[in-house]
């Protein structure tokens, strides 16, 4: 039977208070043919002091110091420093499912190379988890179960981070932890799409996240909004931007202004439309707002949607489908 090696790699930064738990979380683990590379990026705890104790007590783990300075020079570090054919990530303050690497490798033993093997997830917290976490992590796991993850990859991260394992060749393919983009696990989300790794359904819950204040997401700068909507038009514009159909922006709130302003910024061209009419009509940026019902004159337009809303986004998906100048393919829900 084969056993692989798989190369854990975990970059860390004062989490004293759970990476004990993380680490033991591995050890559990039912496949035993693992590395783990931590790195330790200039903690002022004693989180380097614990994983130090693994480090004595099992040769699998690995400590190093980052040379540089944030998540994305410690994933570099420890990539640079591991072996295994199958490549994994962990964050310090997380759990894994004991079975987690085993039910992962056997996925990507089965199915080949160019997959992408990932798993669902579920928050915890001491304080409960908010209506938006646990919106977020259904909506995530009804796509993980079906493996049709990147069909609403412009809404949000959906590949769950850090849930996923490929082997070694394919993560290269994709420039593996060299992208210096924020957020790090979305931009290395649209690289698996670029490069065509197919998700591999899964119906386990493989993954725990740990929600508290202090968690880098939320603290972040490199995890605001503004980031993600970077990234998202980057890529949009990279990988799917038809530039044989008139491109349109349905939104006029604060994403939508900020796609439109990037948009300029860039020399594109667009309609940009909206359902208030208290807004069509006005200049905003000297582009005109338009009403909506404009799309019954465009041919094969190719839209992004910046409402956020969930009853006007029933609306318009109610309204586009009966449209039959759009198609599916054609839609692109930014939020």
């Amino acid at each position: 039977m084969q056993q692989p090696l798989v190369s854990i790699v975990i970059p860390f930064k004062n989490t004293a208070a759970f990476i004990k738990a993380c680490l033991q979380s591995i050890c559990k683990q039912t496949y035993e043919n693992w590395e783990v590379i931590a790195v330790n990026d200039h903690s002022t705890d004693n989180s380097k002091e614990l994983v130090s104790e693994f480090c004595q007590r099992d040769i699998r783990f690995f400590q190093f110091n980052n040379t540089g300075h944030g998540i994305i020079p410690a994933l570099q570090k420890a990539y640079a420093h591991s072996k295994g054919q199958f490549i994994t990530r962990m964050d310090a303050d997380d759990i894994m499912h004991p079975n987690k690497l085993q039910i992962m490798v056997d996925a990507l033993l089965q199915h080949g190379e160019k997959h992408l093997a990932i798993g669902q997830v579920s928050y915890f917290s001491e304080q409960g988890i908010n209506d938006g976490y646990k919106r977020y992590e259904r909506w995530l796991n009804q796509l993980t179960i079906k493996g049709n993850n990147y069909t609403d990859i412009y809404k949000e991260c959906v590949i769950p981070s850090p849930c996923w394992m490929v082997y070694r060749e394919d993560f290269d393919a994709c420039g593996a932890f060299n992208s210096t983009r924020y957020p790090e696990d979305y931009d290395l989300c649209f690289r698996f799409y670029k490069n065509k790794l197919k998700c591999i359904p899964c119906n386990h819950i493989l993954h725990y996240w740990r929600d508290y204040q202090t968690r880098t997401s939320r603290t972040s700068p490199h995890y605001a909004q503004n980031y993600f909507l970077d990234i998202k038009l980057h890529y949009f514009l990279q990988l799917d931007r038809d530039t044989e159909k008139p491109l349109v922006i349905w939104g006029a709130g604060n994403k939508g202004k900020n796609i439109a302003k990037s948009l300029l910024e860039k020399g594109l061209h667009f309609h940009w439309l909206c359902d208030n009419p208290k807004k069509i009509g006005k200049d905003i940026y000297g582009q005109r707002m338009q009403a909506y019902t404009l799309l019954t004159s465009l041919p094969n337009p190719q839209l992004i949607i910046t409402v956020a809303n969930e009853d006007a986004q029933a609306f318009i998906k109610s309204y586009l489908s009966k449209l039959p100048n759009i198609s599916n393919k054609a839609v692109h829900f930014f939020c």
